[in-house]
């Protein structure tokens, strides 16, 4: 079980691109055309999968919108952190 991040960590520890909303950390990512952005959500999916930790995804026209939190923990942790890095990889 991780440990949640104090407001002073997240801060500091957000990857680029992304923002605190609440107890969720979230970046919605734009593409040229519809099956860009589905191929973007299916390949976060994967790492999810991967990584036993999933987002929230919301596909839409032009963008994907992608949201992590630890719900078993209720908040932000290190693991929400470190997805967001490895999602910012893959673009």
């Amino acid at each position: 079980m991780a440990d949640l991040l104090s407001d002073d960590e997240i801060e500091t520890q957000l990857p680029d691109g992304w923002e605190r909303i609440d107890d969720e950390i979230v970046r919605v990512y734009e593409f040229d055309d519809y099956l860009e952005g589905v191929a973007f959500a299916s390949e976060v999916g994967e790492l999810a999968e991967e990584e036993f930790h999933h987002p929230t995804i919301v596909i839409r026209y032009e963008e994907v919108e992608i949201r992590f939190t630890s719900h078993e923990e209720g908040g932000i942790t290190d693991d929400d952190v470190n997805m967001a890095e490895l999602t910012n990889d893959l673009r």
